[in-house]
């Protein structure tokens, strides 16, 4: 398990100009990002999901969210996202804070 405050502050530089993380907090060019975990890709009520995310239908765990920050449109081709994460520790801190996330 990766680094949370760390996780944290990655979140706020690399992923906020996208995503929300907030209880209940609004869209924005992609989906909000509170209680990802264990929760099915393209089910977050009021955005509108690629047909591919809707498809692939995983859970979001340590394992395929590291897989989808890595290599998004390899994880899940069709996928509007093109940003990723190279390095392996950030992608570690960033899924320990989104595992802060529950609702």
């Amino acid at each position: 398990m990766g680094d949370a405050v760390n996780g944290k502050k990655l979140f706020m530089k690399m992923c906020a100009s996208c995503h929300t993380m907030e209880k209940d907090g609004k869209h924005k060019l992609g989906p909000n990002l509170h209680g990802i975990m264990g929760k099915t890709c393209g089910t977050t009520s009021g955005f509108n999901f690629t047909e591919a995310i809707k498809e692939k239908a995983i859970v979001w765990d340590e394992k395929t969210l590291n897989e989808f920050l890595e290599f998004p449109q390899k994880f899940i081709p069709g996928t509007k996202k093109t940003f990723f994460v190279k390095n392996a520790e950030d992608r570690k801190d960033l899924i320990a804070f989104l595992s802060t996330l529950k609702f």
